[in-house]
């Protein structure tokens, strides 16, 4: 027997009595004591320990076996989108966990809280480009809150739950813990012990914000005579619904979100407009550039929300609520930044701002839905020529009563699925939003059901987004889980295609696709399916997908040149719209 060997069964024997571990089985018992219960990962050499050590967990600690380790990624994503707790994820040395770097990447830029665990070759190897050693340190340092590289059992405790802490803590993100082969395998010199890191000496991220930004920020809020609340994806980080919810109706400020905002108030709101950016809502784009004070809140003005920032609400003094310090004057200056969580920001405000009339200024903006109207939801609703993938996305938005948690990729279909299902739920609408990741969906819709259970998901999915994860299909079939796909199918990249068409003069350059049958595909892996290309079939296909127990595909063939309107076009400013 090796001593490779000698080592893992004298840590079998010793762990019931003694607690002394080998690395890896000290990795499972950390995920334990932070509530892990679900592990997205693929094993492989370098990880094997690991792999060993869960073996005895299996009936406390439920790991998925995903088909690529971006599938992973993107899965963890879902589940902490869904659930508000911390994603894990795990993947080998070189290749598969260079294969995490995608969704490391669109977790850090849509704040995501992520542990990603890889392993390593021995630390007697380290640099000696031994196989599948890659320096995942240096890889992802750009692209995690923080990294860290174990080389022996007995650190795994304490860089574990520092891990855990700095993921959730402040602005969330994805933190990568590197473990090297001989520190999982080897044994720990001490009794396991596992302390909740509550703080760490130079990582102070400001929760309470400053009197003074308060009091600045509320005297610049009643003092407003046309004031505009702009939401984003920090009120739903920082669960402050309610309280922002509150806020609102005191204040009765007219309020619109970001794309990623999107579900933090209930769309039938009468306060919400709608969302703005590049393939935003009419109204709430042009009346940015007629406040006086816009209120950003928990966003970071992104340059799809901008456009040309140098003319983005250039009127408006700027109340800027937000938690990373760093975004503070990053695009636009503020006259009252506000550095703190949003919740507490807004629990210290809601005491100090007036209670308001803004009938008349909200007026303005509905003044201009018959304009919206006009240009963007008739045309979508014409029942005429092909299937528009606005019917089909307000179709199941009428059937689930706007309730289902809605995951979607990225293009067309994200911003159709964005402006015409009727978000009802917090917490409702899952996108890559700043890293804008094709394939996100398949795997981020198994995470989202595993991480909210009693959820309906629904995925909307483009027929080249599809074919990026396709081979998830295969991880939601082996889990059983219950979630419903829906491909948008007009055989184009069609986002890119829309720019083609616009800004190229429809020098249509390599975004045709010639597609698979998608549903003889996802019956390949056991998920039932239907394609759809005819408007008298598509009620009843939708029923079918909604009542049928268990994953379903359904693919529904659409309009090929539709378009998303409007849009700003790159540049340009919001005020700038035209609408095509």
């Amino acid at each position: 027997m090796s001593k490779e060997l000698e080592v893992m069964d004298m840590a079998k024997e010793s762990t019931s009595e003694k607690k002394v571990l080998t690395g890896g089985q000290a990795l499972m018992e950390c995920f334990l004591a932070e509530g892990v219960e679900t592990i997205f990962g693929y094993p492989g050499g370098a990880i094997m320990p690991i792999y060993d050590g869960l073996y005895d967990y299996t009936d406390r600690l439920n790991h998925v076996l995903v088909r690529h380790e971006q599938g992973a990624a993107h899965a963890a994503e879902g589940f902490a989108r869904a659930s508000g707790r911390v994603g894990v994820c795990m993947a080998t040395s070189g290749p598969g966990a260079t294969n995490l770097v995608t969704g490391l990447a669109d977790a850090i830029i849509d704040c995501t809280p992520i542990v990603a665990i890889t392993g390593q070759v021995a630390s007697h190897l380290l640099g000696t480009d031994a196989f599948q050693e890659t320096d995942v340190i240096g890889i992802t340092a750009p692209i995690c809150k923080w990294n860290y590289q174990v080389t022996n059992a007995d650190e795994i405790p304490e860089i574990l739950s520092k891990a855990f802490f700095i993921a959730k803590a402040g602005k969330p993100g994805p933190v990568l813990v590197d473990i090297t082969k001989d520190a999982q395998q080897g044994l720990m010199t001490k009794p396991f012990e596992y302390k909740k890191t509550t703080y760490l000496p130079g990582y102070h991220p400001r929760v309470t914000p400053k009197h003074d930004q308060i009091e600045r920020a509320v005297e610049l809020i009643n003092n407003a005579k046309r004031p505009y609340v702009l939401f984003g994806h920090g009120v739903l980080i920082s669960q402050a619904m309610q309280e922002f919810k509150e806020f609102i109706e005191k204040t009765d400020i007219p309020c619109a979100s970001t794309l990623l905002g999107i579900s933090a108030l209930p769309i039938d709101h009468p306060n919400y407009m709608g969302w703005l950016g590049m393939h935003g809502m009419y109204a709430p784009n042009v009346m940015t550039d007629q406040c006086d004070v816009l209120i950003a809140i928990g966003m970071r003005f992104d340059d799809r929300v901008t456009g040309d920032a140098s003319l983005f609400a250039k009127q408006a003094k700027i109340v800027h609520i937000e938690i990373d310090p760093a975004e503070i004057d990053k695009i636009k200056k503020a006259e009252a930044p506000v550095v703190g969580d949003v919740k507490e920001a807004l629990k210290l405000m809601l005491p100090l701002v007036k209670s308001n009339d803004y009938t008349a200024w909200k007026n303005e903006f509905r003044k201009l839905e018959p304009r919206e109207k006009e240009f963007v939801t008739d045309r979508d609703f014409k029942f005429e020529g092909q299937i528009k993938m606005a019917e089909v996305v307000k179709m199941v938005s009428d059937k689930t009563k706007g309730e289902a948690c809605i995951v979607v990729d990225v293009g067309q279909h994200q911003m159709v699925s964005a402006r015409y299902y009727e978000f009802k739920k917090c917490h409702s609408y899952i996108a890559s939003g700043g890293l804008g990741t094709m394939g996100f969906a398949i795997p981020a819709s198994l995470g989202a059901k595993m991480g909210a259970p009693d959820r309906q998901v629904i995925a909307f999915i483009g027929d080249g987004c599809f074919q990026m994860t396709i081979q998830e299909l295969g991880t939601i079939s082996q889990t059983g889980q219950e979630v419903k796909l829906i491909i948008l199918n007009n055989n184009y990249l069609g986002m890119v295609r829309q720019w083609q068409q616009l800004f190229f003069e429809k020098r249509y350059s390599f975004v045709e696709l010639h597609n698979p049958d998608f549903i003889m595909v996802a019956k390949g892996f056991g998920i039932e399916g239907k394609k759809v290309s005819e408007r008298a079939n598509l009620n009843d296909a939708i029923d079918e997908m909604l009542n049928h127990k268990g994953s379903y595909v359904l693919e529904v063939v659409v309009e090929k040149e539709e378009n998303v309107f409007p849009m700003v076009p790159a540049g340009k400013s919001v005020s700038d719209i035209r609408l095509h």
